[in-house]
């Protein structure tokens, strides 16, 4: 069954040419004019620094049917006659308005995750738990934004049974725009932490946009916040919310944490629980995906067994053997104040005979720039033996370090090729280096010359 027809099409954008009236199956739709498509919609995005009307003709070479087109931009002539258009006033409002159609036509249930850290781990956790019972389908890579996210809508299949999405942003009324488009009936906040601050001015403007979240929240929805989180506190008088952390007041507590160098265990409702995956904060983000499982009537043996196969995205604690048996935890994707040194925690409860933590540049931060770096330095002590930091802000953890006198090795190294050198005179057996930093400082092409 397709996913689409021209047909709906035209439903939707009555505004039309071509051969939109004839009877189409649309079986994809794409942004990306290079990627191969069969019976593919192209949806030309307009950008600051492009436009994709001007990539229609790769489009149709490379398998688009159809495409959505902006009604003040000119059609090629060389566009056949025949080539069904549909004119919208903006193609990115036109993906947006798709998006919300066909979600509302497959009608699955929806969780909507978002938070400043744990995002993604959250949505591989729920994901794997929640495929166990029901055709499950979740936002691949970074697609949290407003591009992605609809994209992530419109990739899912017609049987698709329940939808995991995640929400990313940067500024306030960008997670209200995402809530709309994916009406959750679960919402998750995984917790309020800095990430972002430059743009929402505080926590409590960064609890605020989080928050944003119930705007498309379904009337009789859930929502599953951090109750250890005083921020949030005040969601519980607005919505039905279920509460989540280590706090004995929460509805779900996580107990008897129990850290290992590639797993945690825990508690919960008196059921044990085992993740392949360090860290307390870990042991959080599986329960909101437990918390929302039993909701679905799925049994705790049955998540316990999903929870062993769990496979996150890349470059979260991701374990790697390196040159001459060195270990590498690669935790590069992205980097916040909260989950540095929540992964700095973790990697001082690891079992290694020599500690090296690889440190870059946190984004987003204006001017609590240097105070944030300075609190991570203030975190490092044995069992952590060295730390090298690169980059522009993240030289305030190395100086934080040396002013509290510690006896850690602490270096500041801008050139990453200078940096790689550095680092393969660690590369021993016994030792364990652990990488992390903003997504923009690209610490995983450091790696790359390691392993």
């Amino acid at each position: 069954m397709a996913k689409l027809t021209t047909k709906e099409l035209t439903e939707l954008f009555p505004e039309c040419k071509g051969a939109a009236h004839m009877p189409l199956d649309i079986d994809e739709v794409v942004t990306d004019s290079r990627s191969n498509t069969h019976f593919g919609l192209f949806v030309p995005i307009v950008g600051e620094r492009f436009d994709g009307h001007e990539f229609l003709k790769d489009a149709i070479k490379n398998g688009a049917i159809a495409s959505l087109w902006q009604k003040d931009r000119d059609i090629p002539e060389f566009v056949p006659t025949d080539f069904p258009l549909f004119f919208v006033e903006d193609t990115l409002k036109g993906l947006q308005d798709l998006a919300k159609y066909y979600r509302k036509k497959v009608d699955p249930v929806v969780i909507g995750i978002t938070g400043s850290n744990g995002k993604t781990t959250t949505k591989d956790l729920f994901a794997e738990i929640f495929k166990i019972r029901f055709k499950t389908h979740k936002t691949s890579g970074n697609f949290n934004n407003h591009i992605g996210l609809p994209l992530t809508i419109l990739k899912m299949d017609i049987d698709t049974e329940v939808l995991i999405v995640e929400m990313g942003m940067n500024h306030f009324g960008e997670i209200m725009v995402l809530s709309e488009i994916a009406r959750p009936d679960v919402g998750v906040i995984t917790n309020i932490g800095e990430s972002h601050i430059e743009y929402l001015g505080s926590r409590e403007g960064i609890a605020q946009a989080k928050s944003e979240l119930l705007a498309g929240l379904k009337d009789d929805g859930i929502l599953i916040i951090d109750g250890d989180e005083p921020l949030l506190e005040k969601l519980r008088e607005r919505w039905k919310t279920i509460t989540v952390g280590f706090d004995e007041d929460n509805d779900y507590v996580v107990e008897n944490v129990q850290i290992e160098e590639d797993r945690t265990t825990f508690t919960m409702k008196n059921q044990e629980y085992s993740i392949p995956l360090p860290g307390g904060h870990q042991a959080k983000n599986a329960g909101y995906a437990i918390a929302a499982a039993e909701r679905y009537e799925i049994s705790s043996a049955a998540i316990q067994t999903a929870l062993q196969k769990l496979e996150v995205t890349g470059m979260r604690f991701q374990k790697i053997v390196a040159q001459n048996g060195a270990t590498i935890i690669n935790d590069a994707y992205n980097a916040s104040p909260t989950s540095m040194k929540a992964s700095i925690e973790v990697v001082k409860q690891l079992s290694a005979e020599r500690k090296v933590l690889v440190l870059g540049d946190m984004f987003e931060l204006g001017e609590w720039s240097e105070s944030f770096h300075r609190s991570i330095g203030k975190l490092i002590e044995p069992p952590i033996s060295a730390v090298y930091t690169t980059g522009d802000a993240s030289k305030w953890i190395v100086e934080s370090i040396k002013d509290r006198g510690m006896p850690v090795q602490a270096y500041h190294i801008q050139n990453p090729d200078e940096l790689s050198q550095k680092l393969k005179k660690e590369l021993q057996k016994g030792t364990l280096l652990f990488f992390k930093a903003s997504r923009g400082m690209k610490l995983e092409k450091v790696i790359e010359k390691l392993i």
